[in-house]
């Protein structure tokens, strides 16, 4: 069987580049399609595969912006004689045009949350400038009719969690099943608490880092940042001297700042979250949103919900943490982790792929003729010379 893997930008390794690692392994000899790559950022795995990048590659340092024009670069893409594509869909990758005969999964991390979901917190909101606002608006419009649209190429959605299966539902109008995103829980350890809080997080606008960050310098608790983006200056610009900004650090690292953390915190909604998992993993307890992913990742007795994304309801949950920390069993909590286990994916998500669907109605359509052309045609009374009426 021949497979492609289509992914939507190659310039950093977060949650959705964990799942095309982990696709990489059960597809060895897929080919990689994707719209931009950064070599640096390359896996072992992903080296493995050839990388087929679009006509936009050379302008990927400022990929954000191109938006507009990713439609037209998948379309770009030649898939012709391939046997199954797994789409791995959080910015776009489902877009892509395969063969009638081609088999097209979607992996879907969610469906783009600035075109749908928050698109009115980006018009209105988090975008300042007037012009940007006034162009958004028509390119939005005609992004949000190709995305919905591109929804019908695919054969089967696969959702990462129930959050995104009701996304995926409410978005395209398409049934999913949902599939963990696999976690590497057995690389994680528990040691001794060094007192600070964490959060691991691309430095993004709807993460709510502002949040943490206003609440960690009012309070003086010491708090750890892991991670980078656009926001970073001015999240710097307002954070306390009690907040230390890390950066991206190697994934050894990261795990030594998960293992002697007090606990980890997510001020924002995550369609599943891979991070809290990891926090989990590591014997610690999550302070989250309590809405989106985190619902479904963190049990009950493994952190604390605020209700709202108020400084007020992080800062009443923080002073909460006392009286869970007594009741915290950092081997249970990693005992939860391991549902998300690498294998656990590999089990399901092969399932998917080694299914063979059911045919189409084209297919079927296709068949009939065979079994009609051996009937012969019924005599009628204008094919015997006579008037087809009485």
């Amino acid at each position: 069987m021949r497979a492609a893997i289509v992914h939507y930008w190659l310039t950093n390794h977060r949650g959705g580049e964990k799942v095309l690692d982990a696709l990489c392994r059960m597809l060895p000899g897929a080919d990689i399609f994707t719209l931009f790559c950064d070599e640096r950022v390359l896996t072992p795995e992903m080296r493995k595969h050839r990388i087929v990048t679009s006509f936009l590659n050379p302008l990927r340092r400022c990929y954000r912006s191109l938006l507009p024009l990713m439609p037209m670069a998948l379309e770009s893409f030649d898939l012709r004689g391939y046997d199954l594509v797994v789409s791995n869909e959080s910015g776009p990758a489902k877009g892509v045009i395969t063969d009638s005969a081609t088999r097209h999964v979607c992996y879907c991390l969610t469906p783009m949350r600035y075109l749908w979901d928050l698109y009115p917190a980006y018009r209105n909101e988090w975008t300042r400038s007037r012009v940007k606002r006034a162009l958004m608006t028509p390119l939005t419009n005609y992004l949000r009719l190709w995305d919905f649209a591109s929804a019908a190429r695919v054969d089967q959605f696969v959702s990462d969690c129930e959050n995104v299966r009701r996304r995926v539902w409410k978005t395209y109008r398409r049934e999913s099943e949902v599939v963990h995103p696999p976690v590497s829980v057995e690389q994680f350890y528990a040691k001794p608490s060094e007192g600070y809080f964490l959060i691991v997080s691309e430095l993004v606008t709807y993460k709510r880092i502002d949040l943490a960050v206003r609440v960690f310098s009012r309070n003086g608790m010491k708090l750890r940042i892991a991670g980078a983006g656009p926001e970073y200056k001015q999240l710097r610009s307002m954070a306390a001297g009690n907040i230390e900004f890390l950066g991206r650090v190697p994934d050894a690292e990261l795990r030594e700042l998960y293992a002697h953390c007090r606990a980890f915190v997510l001020p924002g909604e995550e369609d599943f979250g891979l991070t809290p998992v990891e926090a989990l993993a590591s014997g610690k307890p999550v302070i989250a949103l309590g809405r989106g992913g985190a619902l479904e990742t963190v049990p009950p007795y493994g952190g604390l919900f605020f209700p709202e994304p108020t400084d007020e309801s992080l800062s009443e949950a923080l002073a909460q943490l006392d009286a869970l920390e007594r009741e915290i069993r950092p081997a249970k909590l990693q005992t939860w982790a391991r549902r998300f286990a690498e294998s656990e994916f590999v089990k399901k998500m092969g399932r998917v792929i080694s299914t063979q669907p059911e045919a189409s109605p084209a297919e079927s359509l296709e068949a009939r003729p065979t079994a009609c052309a051996l009937r012969a045609p019924r005599r009628t009374r204008q094919s015997r010379g006579g008037p087809w009426y009485r």
